[in-house]
């Protein structure tokens, strides 16, 4: 038996204990629910938890004179998740393919950032590309891993998803203004004005437990930046990278990074629609408790 049917063996008997318990009432129905969707999100963030922990652990207890520098070691490891997620099907080739392709995007992106002093890597290693260590890709393609990852769990449908052209146009600006806004005009304000108007009236349907629930597109887009920008100050605080402002010492990353991590999260969602289609949820089942009002479109 593979991990993954051991994996699924063990929750289907979790399940059996705990449905009785949840079944005893709404409450306790709730409850169970909400742990489940506790439990989903912690699975979905398998690699990105993994990440996470490594750059703790190794900024807490790396060896002073270690003959292999954290940041290659970093990028050793997270090659050695990656692969362990494949051989033990926690991920699909076209799921890693595709977080593959983020990774490339990613790493062209901190190529051009470190260059423009946005921020740095401050630690010597081997394995890097100019000042930029391989690792860094990594940490873009767990956005991906994690998306995917949650698109399988919560079975995700949609209601008004927007035709899939203007959400690759709004990606494509997206990341070419990560690079242009050093140049010419930021037209981040009007990015978010394009993604509020095609996302507006678009809603996620996802199924914790046995019933689906339903939560605005861009709600959830704005949810899962600010985790980003959580994440984000674990990993400065263990110096995985380093921004101007903490060359001192560390201090909280500005909010107004989570702009740029939304953006960057709806770039991750549409490259992840290249293998999970976005399907839309077509009957009174799938569109949740009181949805009955909202109308869903094909793409």
């Amino acid at each position: 038996m593979s991990l993954k049917d051991k994996i699924k063996a063990q929750v289907a008997a979790f399940d059996s204990w705990a449905r009785p318990w949840a079944e005893r009432s709404r409450w306790h129905g709730w409850v169970y629910e909400f742990l489940l969707f506790g439990l989903k999100q912690a699975w979905a963030c398998l690699f990105g938890g993994a990440m996470l922990a490594l750059l703790l652990a190794t900024h807490l207890f790396w060896p002073d004179h270690a003959p292999v520098a954290r940041y290659d070691f970093l990028v050793l490891a997270s090659v050695a998740i990656q692969i362990a997620l494949l051989a033990t099907k926690l991920e699909r080739w076209d799921e890693a393919l595709v977080i593959l392709i983020f990774h490339v995007v990613g790493t062209i992106m901190e190529i051009f950032k470190t260059a423009q002093g946005s921020w740095l890597y401050p630690e010597e290693s081997l394995l890097r590309i100019g000042g930029v260590p391989l690792f860094s890709g990594f940490m873009y393609a767990c956005i991906g891993s994690y998306i995917a990852r949650a698109t399988r769990l919560f079975e995700l449908k949609y209601v008004n998803y927007p035709p899939l052209w203007t959400t690759w146009a709004l990606a494509t600006l997206a990341y070419i203004n990560f690079f242009a806004h050093h140049y010419t005009i930021d037209i981040r304000l009007g990015l978010f004005a394009f993604s509020a108007l095609i996302f507006g009236r678009a809603w996620f349907v996802f199924t914790p437990d046995r019933t689906p629930r339903r939560l605005p597109m861009l709600a959830g887009y704005l949810l899962v930046a600010l985790f980003i920008w959580i994440a984000e100050n674990l990993g400065t605080f263990a110096a995985a990278w380093v921004y101007p402002n903490q060359s001192d010492g560390w201090r909280l990353v500005p909010i107004d990074k989570l702009g740029a991590w939304y953006l960057l999260m709806l770039l991750s969602f549409v490259l992840v629609s290249l293998v999970h289609k976005p399907e839309a949820a077509r009957d009174q089942a799938h569109l949740g408790v009181g949805a009955g009002v909202l109308k869903s479109r094909p793409n």
